[in-house]
C-alpha cells in the first residue's frame, strides 16, 4: 500500500499536529503534503520528514501573513499530485480535505472540524481584532470559501471525526457520515503524583486566543483570589496579563519536562472554553488529576462527572467561581482518573486508524 498524508500547514503545533505526529508513526514513510511549512516555529523532528509544500510556501511571509493568504489555500491544496498513490490520509480542519484524488485512490480525511471560522463566523470573531476594511471584506471573502468547503467536501470517500461534536458538524455541513476516533494522548508519558499530592494551583494550558474564554478563567480566579498558573502564548496574551491579578501566572511555553510536573501537581486543570474535543484535559487526567470544564463540546466526552471532573453550566465567571468554591479534590481517585484516560492512549488510536484505512481500502477494490 502506497499512502501520503495531507495536512492543512505546518504553522504552529497544536493537537492537530500531535494527530499528524501519529500519523507519521503509523505510517512512517509516507511523504507529508502541506501548504505551508515553517520550520523554526515547528519541532525539530519534522525536519527528518518527507515534507512537500505547495507554491505558498514562496510567498513573502507565508507562515507569519497566512491569514491574508486565506484565498489562495483552495489553490494551493489542489494542486498536489496524488496520482501514484493508494490511499492518502488527511488531516483537515480547513483546507487539506480538499485534496484532489484519482477515483482508484482512497482518500480517509481525519477532521478536527469543519471550517470554525468559516461555518460559526459570528461566534469566532468575538475578541477577534481586526481593521475595519478587513472585517468588512471578510465576509464577502468566506462566502466563497464556504462554497468551495462544501463542493469539495464530496471529495472525501471517508471521513473521520475526532467527536460526536464533530460528527454531527460534518453531518450538518457536509451531509456525510463520519466515524468517530477520539484524538491520541500518550499516557506513557504523565504519572500520577504519588498520594496523590498536589502544589495546591490550578492549572490551563491553551493557546492564547479569544475562543479559548481563558477571560472567563481569570475573571473567576482574581474574584477568588486562588493561585492559577497558564501555560501557553498567543495574540491575546497582552490583553490577558493586564487583566489578571498577581494570583495568576503566566508561564508561556514551558519544556514538556516541566509541563508533565505541572500536570501532576496542580489542584484541578480548568477548562473553560468549547472544544471539539481537547487533548489537554485528557492530559491532566492521565496525571490524575480531576478537570474542572465548560460543560460543551468534547469535554463532554472526555471528562466524567464525579469521577475525574466537573462541569460548570454557563461559561462565565460567576458559575466558575461558584463550583470552585465548592470544589474538593479530595473526592477524586487519581489511580481510577488514569484509568479512564487510558483509553484514548496513542496504541489504541494507531490500532483503530489502521483497521479504519484496510477496512475501507478493501471496500473501495
Amino acid at each position: 500500500m502506497k499512502i501520503a498524508l495531507a495536512h492543512d500547514d505546518l504553522i504552529q503545533y497544536g493537537g492537530a499536529e500531535r494527530v499528524v505526529d501519529v500519523f507519521h508513526a503509523i505510517y512512517p514513510s509516507a511523504p507529508l503534503y502541506t501548504t505551508v511549512y515553517a520550520k523554526a516555529t515547528m519541532p525539530a523532528h519534522y525536519r527528518q520528514w518527507d515534507i512537500r509544500t505547495s507554491f505558498m510556501q514562496r510567498l513573502p511571509g507565508a507562515a507569519k501573513f497566512y491569514q491574508a493568504y486565506l484565498p489562495l489555500y483552495p489553490l494551493a491544496i489542489e494542486h498536489f499530485d496524488f496520482t501514484d498513490y493508494d490511499v492518502v490520509l488527511s488531516s483537515s480542519s480547513r483546507f487539506a480535505k480538499g485534496i484532489i484524488t484519482d477515483t482508484d485512490t482512497l482518500h480517509v480525511c481525519y477532521c478536527h472540524a469543519p471550517m470554525r471560522f468559516a461555518w460559526n463566523y459570528h461566534d469566532y470573531m468575538k475578541g477577534e481584532r481586526m481593521a475595519g476594511r478587513v472585517r468588512k471584506f471578510l465576509p464577502l471573502v468566506l462566502h466563497y470559501v464556504r462554497l468551495w468547503d462544501e463542493v469539495s467536501a464530496r471529495r472525501v470517500d471517508a471521513y473521520i471525526a475526532n467527536s460526536q461534536v464533530v460528527a454531527r458538524r460534518i453531518k450538518k455541513r457536509y451531509g456525510r457520515h463520519a466515524t468517530v476516533i477520539n484524538p491520541p494522548v500518550d499516557t506513557r508519558l504523565y504519572r500520577p503524583q504519588p498520594g496523590g499530592q498536589h502544589g495546591g494551583y490550578f492549572l490551563m494550558v491553551a493557546r492564547l486566543q479569544p475562543y479559548k474564554r481563558i477571560d472567563v478563567a481569570i475573571d473567576a480566579f482574581n474574584e477568588l483570589g486562588l493561585p492559577l498558573k497558564i501555560v501557553g502564548t498567543g495574540r491575546q496574551e497582552a490583553e490577558l496579563r493586564e487583566r489578571a491579578n498577581p494570583n495568576i501566572e503566566f508561564l508561556g511555553t514551558v519544556p514538556d519536562a516541566d509541563l508533565k510536573k505541572l500536570y501532576a501537581g496542580c489542584r484541578a486543570y480548568v477548562f473553560p472554553g468549547i472544544e471539539d474535543f481537547g487533548i489537554s484535559p485528557l492530559e491532566a487526567q492521565a496525571s490524575g488529576r480531576p478537570v474542572i470544564a465548560y460543560g460543551k463540546g468534547g469535554a463532554l466526552e472526555s471528562v466524567v462527572p464525579g469521577v475525574t471532573g466537573e462541569f460548570f453550566t454557563e461559561q462565565t465567571a460567576e458559575c466558575l467561581v461558584e463550583i470552585i468554591s465548592r470544589f474538593d479534590d479530595k473526592e477524586y481517585d487519581p489511580a481510577r482518573i488514569r484509568l479512564h484516560a487510558e483509553q484514548f492512549d496513542t496504541e489504541v488510536f494507531k490500532r483503530k486508524i489502521a483497521t479504519f484505512v484496510e477496512e475501507k481500502l478493501v471496500e473501495i477494490r
